[in-house]
């Protein structure tokens, strides 16, 4: 006779509940960290025209700068995200792109050969370069 077959009642153990619970957290934790908000703020637009850097402004303050050349972007800061508002260059395709905020994100307005770069705002602790 098999002293498996017998049906032996599962009962939780007081270890059991800890790491049901400790589980729970884990989740929690790794959920409340892709909310939005948690993520750090973008800090900084880079204004490129030809290459070459124009300026580099704060995103925390509502301003509406006019970059000129062989056309006119008008490029609006608001509520920490950015946009060219206007253009004179054909298509405006740079308008149409809409509001950017995330680091990494950029605008392009081909014709007038600028560009506009998200970077996020360094923190303590944060590698900036890596040799070797």
């Amino acid at each position: 006779m098999n002293t498996f077959s017998k049906s032996v009642p599962l009962r939780p153990r007081p270890g059991d509940l800890l790491a049901a619970l400790f589980v729970l957290l884990l989740a929690a934790a790794v959920f409340l960290s892709f909310l939005p908000g948690s993520a750090r703020t973008p800090e900084v637009l880079e204004i490129y025209q030809d290459g070459a850097l124009l300026r580099r402004v704060s995103l925390s303050e509502d301003q509406t700068l006019v970059i000129g050349g062989e056309y006119e972007n008008t490029v609006r800061i608001q509520g920490g995200g950015v946009a060219i508002i206007a253009s004179t260059c054909p298509g405006e395709d740079c308008v149409h792109s809409g509001w950017r905020n995330a680091p990494g994100q950029s605008i392009v307005c081909l014709p007038n050969r600028v560009e506009l770069r998200i970077l996020g705002a360094p923190q303590e602790g944060d590698v900036d370069g890596v040799s070797g």
